[in-house]
C-alpha cells in the first residue's frame, strides 16, 4: 500500500503533521509512506524512521504552470491508495484531484468536499492537552481507523552525532560554564508575532538575576533587531548573553537546543522543535493567534504558555484570530511584563 500525507506550509505545521506518518506506520507497517512539504521544512522530519518518502515541493511548480502540470501527471503515476492532505489549499486540492487514489482525505470545506472521498470538520475546542492542531490532524486519521490508539507527540529523531556536534559547540563557547542555559527566541517570525523589545527586555532582566546564561535564537536577517533588545537590557544582563552564536542550518540549532535547560521564546516553529527534542518551554503567544491550537503538551511546569488572552479577555470579545490580527500590535501594548512575570519566575524555579 502507498500513502501519501500533504502538507506545504511552515516548520510547526510540517512537524505537527509528521504524527500522521507516524500513526500510518503503526497502523500499516507494511505500507510506503510518503510525506509531501516545502524544501525549507525538511530537517524537520529527517531520519524519521516512519517516512519512506520525502517528496519536495519546490517553488519552480508554484511559478510555472507547465512544470506543476507535469508534477500533477507524475504524482497521478505513483498510484497511491490513500492521500491524507492535512494543508486544504488550492495547490494541495489539485494534487488529489489528479491523484486518482482510492482513498482522499482531507478537512471539510464546502468548495471543496466533492474533490475528496472522505472529509472531517475541524474541531473548534482541543479533546486534550496535545491542542487543536494536534487533534485535528488525529481526526484525519480517524476515518481509516476509527479506534486504533494514536500517538500525538511529534518526534525530531536525532543522531548520536548531531548531539555530540551540539555539545562540542556549548562547552567550546563556555555556555555550560553557568547553572542553567536557556535559549531566548527574542524574535518572532513577523513584527506581528514578535513580543515588544522593550517588554522582552525586562524579562530577560529579571531571568538574568540568576546564575544563567542566555543564547539569542535569531536568523541572520534579524541581527538589528536582536541588538536593539540587548541594548535594551541592563548591563548585568548584557553580560550573560550569547548573541554572537547563531547555527548555520536547523539540524545545528537542535544539536544545541538539545543541551539547553529551557526555551523562553515568542511562539513559532522553535518552540514545536524543543517540545519534539524534550526540551521544557515557556511560550509567549502573539496577541492574535488562537492559543489553544498550538499550546500543546502545556503541564504548567515543564511547559507553559501565557496569551494577553488569559489575562485581559474583554480586549477579544469573541472575535476570531483572523479578525484580531490586524490588532496584533496595539493588543501587544497591554500586554506588558507584570503580567508575565509571576509565571516566568516560577518557571525559572523549577526548570
Amino acid at each position: 500500500m502507498k500513502i501519501l500525507v500533504i502538507q506545504q506550509k511552515m516548520i510547526g505545521d510540517v512537524l505537527v503533521s509528521s504524527i500522521i506518518c507516524n500513526n500510518l506506520k503503526n497502523i500499516y507497517s507494511a505500507s510506503s509512506i510518503e510525506y509531501l512539504i516545502y524544501p525549507f521544512t525538511q530537517p524537520v522530519v529527517e531520519n524519521n524512521p516512519n517516512i519512506d518518502k520525502v517528496i519536495l515541493f519546490d517553488n519552480k511548480y508554484r511559478r510555472n504552470k507547465w512544470l506543476f502540470l507535469k508534477f500533477l501527471f507524475e504524482t497521478r503515476n505513483e498510484k497511491y491508495d490513500i492521500i491524507i492532505d492535512a494543508y486544504g489549499i488550492l495547490e494541495s486540492n489539485l494534487i488529489v484531484a489528479f491523484s486518482g487514489a482510492k482513498k482522499k482525505i482531507g478537512f471539510y470545506k464546502r468548495y471543496t468536499s466533492f474533490l475528496y472521498t472522505h472529509t472531517v470538520k475541524e474541531l473548534k475546542t482541543p479533546l486534550s492537552n496535545a491542542g487543536l492542531a494536534l487533534d485535528n490532524r488525529l481526526q484525519l486519521l480517524k476515518v481509516l481507523q476509527p479506534d486504533a490508539p494514536l500517538v500525538s507527540k511529534p518526534v525530531i529523531y536525532m543522531t548520536d552525532a548531531e548531539i555530540e556536534s551540539g555539545r562540542v559547540i556549548v562547552a567550546k563557547n563556555g555556555l555550560n560554564k553557568a547553572s542553567k542555559l536557556y535559549m531566548i527566541g527574542v524574535l518572532g517570525s513577523g513584527i506581528n508575532k514578535t513580543y515588544p523589545a522593550p517588554y522582552m527586555a525586562q524579562l530577560l532582566d529579571v531571568i538574568a538575576q540568576k546564575d544563567v546564561c542566555l543564547l539569542f535564537n535569531y536568523v541572520p536577517s534579524q541581527i538589528e533587531q536582536a541588538t536593539e533588545i540587548y541594548n535594551l537590557c541592563q548591563p548585568q544582563t548584557q553580560a550573560k548573553i550569547k548573541m554572537d552564536i547563531t547555527p548555520g542550518s536547523i539540524r545545528e540549532f537542535l544539536s544545541i537546543l538539545y543541551h539547553c535547560d529551557a526555551l523562553i521564546s515568542n511562539e513559532g516553529g522553535a518552540v514545536n522543535m524543543a517540545k519534539a527534542i524534550n526540551i521544557p518551554t515557556f511560550t509567549i503567544f502573539s496577541t492574535w493567534i488562537n492559543k489553544d491550537a498550538w499550546n500543546s503538551f502545556d503541564d504548567g511546569i515543564k511547559t507553559v504558555s501565557v496569551h494577553l488572552n488569559d489575562f485581559k479577555p474583554e480586549l477579544y470579545g469573541g472575535n476570531s484570530p483572523k479578525e484580531m490580527k490586524k490588532e496584533a500590535l496595539r493588543l501587544y501594548k497591554d500586554f506588558t511584563p507584570d503580567l508575565i512575570l509571576p509565571a516566568l519566575k516560577k518557571y525559572t524555579d523549577l526548570n
